[in-house]
């Protein structure tokens, strides 16, 4: 008996295996059939369309794009000077501080003339006596003369008397050299500026002791000032004189406007770097000082090339790339970057970029549409008509995917001024 139950409870396992299994198989079945019903009603369901209002899409075409070179550097003044001692002593009445304005020719500082005015009465008072010296050679001569005419005397003596005479000329031509020497030491004692302009920097204090050659103060004139800017090589060579720039200055609102007056002849050893000096122009309201920051732009020319706005271009592959629709479907199209700058002939402050690899005509989709996969669908609208798509034919309209053309490129420079 026992072994009879125990024939039904294995008979009864191993159909309730068996139809758990059978259980598995049927939900496994009807899970796939229903997973391809979807896929083909996905498949059969017509597919989304983006649309692309008129901002968020643009024209690939030939464009005016200027030249531009950069440049940065600090401002100096033109006409600066520094002011040294030219003899040592007591410097005396420095009273002008720095930001304080001066005159040409003004006097700034003294140094202590008690040496100096001595040394030129002394000089002055030899002079005098050589002068009388040559005065008495001179009579004694002249008697000499009158004496050789009536012979009472020989030549000889007249010839020495000559010779004395000239003697005591030299003397008195080199005391008055010396007077002179000791004229211009005293007037070396009144330090004066050479220029207009304000003082820059003390380097001596009133009542400190200078020496020779030492600097005592610096003027610079502030009418007019000019930015040295080392431009590499390649740059160098297409910058001339007369060519303008626009510039910032640091900490200012304005731009300022500055224009190329002299190349160096010569490149700087090590950096190879050209140094080009721009003449800033004054601008009403702001007050340039020397030593300010500023950076900018040479327009050098301009140049014809296809070319769209920065923002069309993506970077978020190994190699740049732009969206263009080609039979209303987005596809990726590498291409090559060049010169940025903005266009002429717009009011847009958005830079703008000379492009290599595509076709001119292309409808290109800029940086507001976000990456999208190949394939996607996309509707232009007509730029002008908000919400109507673009007709197929017209300017702008996507067209066949052609193989990509070399952007034209005409190159201008401005001419010198």
């Amino acid at each position: 008996m026992s072994l009879l139950r125990r024939s039904w409870l294995l008979g009864g396992l191993i159909a309730l295996v068996v139809l758990a299994l059978g259980f598995s198989a049927w939900r496994a079945v009807v899970a796939k059939r229903q997973q391809q019903q979807a896929l083909q009603a996905q498949q059969q369901a017509p597919a989304a369309v983006l649309q692309a209002g008129a901002a968020d899409w643009t024209t690939l075409q030939v464009r005016t794009l200027p030249l531009q070179v950069p440049v940065s550097g600090s401002l100096s003044a033109v006409d600066s000077a520094l002011i040294k001692s030219r003899v040592a002593g007591a410097l005396q009445d420095f009273t002008l501080r720095e930001g304080d304005s001066v005159r040409k020719g003004q006097v700034i500082a003294r140094i202590d003339a008690t040496d100096s005015e001595a040394r030129y009465r002394q000089a002055r008072l030899q002079a005098d006596a050589a002068q009388a010296q040559e005065a008495i050679q001179l009579r004694q001569h002249q008697n000499n003369q009158a004496l050789v005419d009536r012979q009472f005397i020989s030549p000889t003596a007249l010839a020495t008397s000559e010779a004395s005479l000239q003697a005591a000329r030299a003397n008195t031509a080199a005391a008055r050299a010396a007077a002179d020497a000791a004229r211009k030491t005293l007037d070396d004692t009144v330090l004066r500026s050479p220029i207009d302009g304000q003082i820059a920097r003390r380097f001596a204090q009133d009542g400190e002791r200078v020496n020779v050659e030492a600097q005592v103060a610096e003027v610079v004139n502030l009418s007019a000032l000019e930015l040295q800017a080392p431009l590499p090589p390649q740059d160098s060579l297409r910058v001339q004189v007369g060519q303008t720039a626009l510039l910032t200055v640091e900490g200012a609102s304005t731009p300022v406007t500055a224009r190329v007056v002299r190349i160096s002849p010569s490149a700087q050893s090590g950096s190879r770097a050209v140094p080009v000096f721009l003449r800033v122009q004054p601008v009403a309201g702001l007050q340039l000082r020397s030593g300010l920051f500023v950076q900018g732009l040479i327009a050098t020319g301009t140049v014809q090339t296809l070319a769209l706005p920065l923002d069309a271009v993506r970077n978020d592959q190994p190699q740049p790339y732009i969206q263009t629709v080609v039979n209303g479907a987005v596809a990726h199209q590498t291409v090559q970057l060049g010169a940025q700058a903005l266009p002429e002939g717009t009011d847009s402050t958005a830079l703008w970029v000379a492009v290599q690899g595509a076709s001119a005509g292309s409808a290109v989709l800029r940086g507001s549409m976000g990456p999208l996969p190949v394939g996607t669908r996309v509707q232009l609208l007509q730029q002008g008509a908000a919400g109507a798509p673009i007709a197929p034919g017209t300017p702008g309209a996507p067209a066949a995917a052609s193989a990509p053309a070399a952007a034209p490129s005409t190159a201008t420079t401005a001419p010198a001024r």
